[in-house]
């Protein structure tokens, strides 16, 4: 961002964590303007062009608040707080107020306006008088560490109504991975669809864990780029099983009834959950995910990165794979190749391993359509209903 006063605003790693720094046109040393461990994201120029308007997680890691910073340095001002999520920012042409969007626990994604210290909606309407806010339930935040020492931040969802002591359990490993889970409804259209799931789980009677594992966002440039990850080395696998360790030791949780769900690099996850873990991961629900890296990089089979991100891979393991497995893919996907679900299909057949398949036709990565993502997640529900025993 080119500033009225002469700066260059720009993001920058220098340190470990995404923040805001700010130089002279003359050149010369840059200024961090936003220092902390924390992540800055959404960045706006503030009316007049002497101020930057950011989101971030700073004092709240699994949140977004809104910030004021000068471009020419100077401790941050907070704008929002408190248990919503807030994201991109824009200053009105007067200067007087602050509009960005806005959701929590309970509310989806909805305009605001930030004028003095007093937040509103622009729109009531925007969300119908009929959306059922309040049976959603508040995802508590809780951290747990992988076997290598990891420490990993998650959102549980409690069922609201309980019958038994202890109920079904299922993690929900979302894709990317460079993405982070929040405890509300999400900024990015797939993850606000995934929110309502896992929300509807819950309702359920699942106790459902929205695990944040290393190669994601939020934590900083270490966590995000986590030694040989996906294809790499499957690093992540240590997060899954955490995630597993972490429901079975819990007291409300049956551990013979734990599951998985997760889309493209979540049900790459899923996938290696149910292919090395099938005595923890009873059953899965798989959105279009990657199977077997080396096919999806089209890596000739004399590459020696070949063999890694075949090793990395649950084909690689599916002679281990006996839970029963759903899955889910659009025919016309340009993000993950639609032969990935057609090999492990035909993998899992062969070995006489239960699986069902719901194929859209010529639909893509991201549903286009409505009523493929409400069929694909009634689909998914019904069967971890199934095979879980709720």
């Amino acid at each position: 961002l080119w500033t009225s006063d002469g700066r260059l605003v720009f993001a920058w790693e220098g340190d470990g964590w995404t923040h805001l720094y700010s130089v002279t046109t003359e050149g010369g040393r840059a200024s961090l303007l936003t220092p902390g461990e924390f992540e800055v994201e959404y960045v706006a120029l503030a009316p007049g062009g002497r101020e930057i308007l950011f989101n971030s997680n700073q004092g709240d890691s699994d949140r977004r608040h809104l910030w004021k910073v000068a471009a020419a340095g100077g401790p941050p001002a907070a704008l929002t707080s408190g248990q919503g999520i807030e994201w991109s920012p824009r200053g009105t042409p007067d200067g007087r107020a602050v509009a960005f969007l806005r959701s929590d626990a309970q509310r989806p994604a909805h305009p605001s306006v930030l004028i003095g210290n007093q937040v509103r909606d622009m729109d009531p309407a925007a969300i119908p008088p009929d959306f059922p806010a309040q049976r959603m339930v508040t995802p508590e935040p809780v951290t747990f560490s992988a076997a290598d020492g990891l420490v990993l931040h998650a959102q549980l969802f409690l069922p609201p109504n309980r019958s038994a002591p202890r109920a079904p359990a299922v993690v929900f490993f979302h894709g990317g991975s460079r993405r982070q889970m929040l405890l509300g409804w999400h900024y990015m259209a797939y993850y606000h669809n995934a929110y309502a799931l896992n929300q509807s789980l819950a309702n359920r009677g699942y106790v459902v864990l929205s695990v944040n594992y290393r190669s994601g966002i939020g934590y900083g440039l270490n966590f995000r780029e986590a030694l040989d990850y996906g294809g790499s080395g499957a690093s992540e696998y240590a997060d899954v099983e955490a995630a597993g360790r972490y429901l079975r030791e819990r007291a409300d949780v049956d551990p013979n009834r734990i599951g998985a769900w997760g889309g493209s690099y979540g049900g790459y996850l899923t996938a290696l959950a149910l292919a090395r873990s099938s005595d923890v991961f009873r059953a899965g629900v798989d959105f279009h995910g990657v199977h077997d890296w080396s096919k999806e990089w089209e890596l000739a089979p004399t590459d020696p990165a070949a063999k890694i991100a075949f090793q990395s891979s649950p084909m690689a393991f599916v002679d281990g794979w006996r839970s029963p497995v759903l899955l889910i893919h659009g025919d016309d996907d340009r993000n993950v190749q639609f032969g990935q679900t057609v090999r492990l299909s035909d993998a899992l057949r062969r070995r006489k391993v239960e699986f069902e398949e719901l194929i859209f036709p010529d639909e893509i990565h991201e549903f286009l359509l409505y009523r493929h993502w409400r069929e694909g997640y009634e689909r998914a529900a019904r069967f971890l209903d199934q095979h879980l025993g709720h």
